[in-house]
């Protein structure tokens, strides 16, 4: 028999104005549940968790939680005013039973000391603070919005594994996908007012919804119901993107093949041909270059080709200096070391986070236009704008809408609009994915897919970037970068971890370089190598051969990788070659770099 839950919402009711948020929306949590609140911006998902939390009234409907559950809710946008430091505001939060030494420990690991005050703090560093609180008591339900927002990568995937650790049952609104996929054991799909549950994770969930709506749609046919035509082109079209946007993925590994061809081929000569080929071919080249601020580098020594073409992203945790190498690969900011040269004929369009170009006074249709009629020009050709707000999810109803008026995701909407419309072939992203929901994230990534030049993004959406990039270029501490080939799970796979610091680089070192470091005895100076000892000769003569098994054994994995249709046809499979392929690279790499070694000593004492 299950258990009873600890929070029942029954046939809830409520709304704002004349605006009908929720119509009959139901939720239950028992002990330990694991679920996921999902719906478009605006669907009332906010609202909904408020209720359970008892921070508003519904309008109508019932809400129990079993008496002695203790329940913490974790809002969008805390408030820490109140408080002299975040120690204050985070202890104000436990129980008399709760321990203080976890809300310590909990700051900690966030990097955190609780001596900080709330005037001076950043939103990542805000979030962290309501996190801990939310987390300290350990309470039996934890109501989660948005706990990723202004988070960076290290700090997610410690949320991740303190949440997956936790006993707590869980209820998560989130657009972080592999978050989401991470978590989630049944999901609460709230639509038009009402809820839906599946009892499996997020990974089920898009086809679901899918399977949902056409039934929905033939149902719709079956009884000649009128379905206003942008109501259905608004809700159903998102099923055609996500289908676009499976197809995609196919081609992006094509993608990632030849990127992967072309950055471990020995010698680096298809990276060579490329930069001597026609005009343009060359996006940017960076020579190692290096940038500090006074005693701290932020980069150093990096170098890297970026052809035309290329797909990048950055990734690395706040303050490593993602958006200063961003800067420095584009020409906005000139290295202190190092050479960076663009190529020819580019036309740079950045995307602008900050949204500080957007006049709240004008209409959403005048934003677009730049106040010029009813056209707006896309790569040249002429295009009426109500055609093109569609394209962004947008209704002809909003033309007239002020920009005031927009909902943060709206608001995103219309930066990428205006972004796309312009003339350009290379592309900048720094955080694109802020404040988009899961249908804009899907028209991000098919914009981004169906871009004609070369795109360089920084961003912490793991999901995103496994759909978008050809390669990652990762912080690896102390100012060094280094580019991978793939997308973000393939850079874990290739690093054995996420992006974080390498607190102990020395230990994962390979035993043969461990053993190359061994000092001499100390009873007298090293003496001056003869020659090749017996083993050392015996490497020499057979790594040759090792070499040629590992090239042929990845380009079998490669052939396998690059078959567009693989991972459609089985993702497991598809995953494992991957690894096997980062494995037999890293492996390549070694012995190539023993056998240089072997060769100089042999020239060397020759």
């Amino acid at each position: 028999m299950a258990p009873p839950p600890l929070l029942l919402l029954t046939d809830i009711r409520h709304g704002f104005g004349s605006t009908r948020l929720l119509d009959g929306a139901t939720l239950s949590v028992a002990p330990g549940e694991r679920l996921a609140l999902v719906g478009r911006n605006g669907s009332g998902k906010s609202t909904l968790l408020k209720v359970a939390a008892g921070i508003i009234e519904a309008e109508g409907g019932t809400r129990f939680v079993q008496p002695g559950a203790t329940l913490r809710y974790l809002d969008q946008e805390p408030d820490l005013s109140a408080f002299p430091d975040v120690m204050a505001y985070v202890l104000a939060g436990l129980g008399p039973a709760d321990d203080p030494h976890r809300a310590r420990y909990l700051l900690e690991q966030l990097g955190m000391t609780g001596a900080e005050k709330p005037a001076a703090l950043s939103g990542g560093e805000t979030r962290r603070a309501a996190l801990v609180r939310a987390l300290a008591p350990s309470p039996d339900i934890l109501l989660l919005d948005e706990p990723t927002n202004h988070l960076d990568l290290p700090a997610i995937e410690w949320l991740e594994a303190e949440l997956n650790a936790s006993g707590s049952a869980l209820v998560l609104i989130s657009h972080d996908r592999r978050f989401l996929e991470r978590l989630s054991r049944a999901m609460v799909w709230l639509d038009r007012g009402i809820t839906r549950r599946l009892e499996r994770g997020f990974a089920h969930f898009e086809e679901w919804r899918d399977e949902v709506l056409e039934e929905e749609e033939r149902e719709a046919h079956k009884l000649a119901r009128k379905i206003v035509r942008e109501e259905h082109w608004l809700r159903y079209g998102v099923t055609a993107r996500r289908k676009r946007n499976v197809r995609r993925l196919e081609n992006l590994h094509a993608l990632r093949a030849k990127r992967r061809e072309r950055v471990t081929a020995p010698g680096r000569v298809t990276m060579a041909a490329a930069e001597a080929a026609g005009s343009g071919n060359l996006v940017i080249a960076a020579d190692r270059i290096s940038k500090a601020f006074g005693d701290r580098v932020v980069v150093r020594d990096f170098s890297t080709r970026i052809i035309r073409g290329d797909r990048v992203g950055i990734v690395g945790p706040n303050g490593a200096g993602k958006t200063t190498l961003l800067n420095m690969l584009t020409g906005v900011l000139a290295p202190d070391s190092g050479e960076v040269r663009l190529g020819t004929g580019l036309a740079m369009v950045g995307l602008d986070q900050r949204r500080a170009s957007l006049d709240p006074s004008v209409t959403l249709s005048e934003a677009l236009t730049e106040g010029r009629g009813d056209q707006v020009h896309v790569n040249g050709q002429p295009r009426h704008v109500i055609g093109y707000m569609k394209d962004f999810l947008f209704t002809p109803e909003q033309a007239r809408t002020p920009l005031s008026a927009l909902s943060g995701g709206e608001r995103g909407r219309l930066m990428l609009a205006r972004a796309f419309a312009r003339p350009s072939n290379l592309l900048v992203l720094d955080e694109p994915t802020n404040d988009l929901d899961l249908e804009t994230l899907d028209l991000l990534q098919e914009l981004v897919a169906d871009y004609a030049g070369t795109v360089i993004l920084v961003s912490h959406d793991r999901d995103f970037l496994d759909r978008t990039v050809t390669s990652v270029i990762a912080w690896e501490g102390e100012g060094r970068w280094q580019e991978y080939a793939g997308g973000y799970s393939d850079m874990v796979a290739q690093r054995g971890h996420g992006v974080k610091a390498r607190a102990a680089e020395a230990a994962a070192k390979p035993a043969v370089a461990a053993a190359r470091a061994e000092p001499a005895p100390r009873s007298a100076p090293p003496a001056r190598r003869k020659g090749l000892n017996a083993k050392e000769q015996h490497e020499l003569r057979t790594l040759p051969a090792r070499m040629e098994q590992l090239a042929a054994e990845i380009a079998q994995l490669e052939a396998k990788v690059g078959d567009t249709a693989f991972y459609a046809r089985d993702p497991a499979g598809f995953a494992r070659a991957t690894a096997a392929m980062a494995t037999a690279q890293a492996a390549l790499a070694a012995a190539e770099e023993r056998w240089l070694e072997l060769e100089m000593l042999r020239e060397e004492v020759g």
